[in-house]
């Protein structure tokens, strides 16, 4: 029999949350396009709570594809400066 692997618990914990995340998204995708649930074969109802739960969650488990600019003195280009450690020069 072959060895199992075993991933880290934290790693185990990491996919359960996008696990969740992706249930999460799919229902409230189903329930915004008034679609049918494939389990029960009737149109996905949510109430207000629970859509507001679900979004709360998603919003901690997936990340905000919000844009970020990112600029340097005065609105100018970025500068960028690379420091190197070790031995000094003379």
């Amino acid at each position: 029999m072959a060895a199992r692997n075993r991933i880290s618990p934290q790693q185990e914990e990491r996919v359960r949350a996008a696990i969740r995340s992706t249930c999460l998204a799919k229902r409230l995708q189903m329930f915004a396009l008034s679609e049918v649930d494939p389990q029960s074969g009737r149109v996905v109802e949510m109430s207000q709570a629970q859509v507001h739960a679900a979004m709360g969650l998603l919003r901690k488990t997936t990340p905000d594809l919000s844009n970020v600019e990112m600029s340097g003195e005065g609105g100018g280009p970025l500068v960028v400066e690379i420091v190197r450690f070790g031995v000094a020069k003379e």
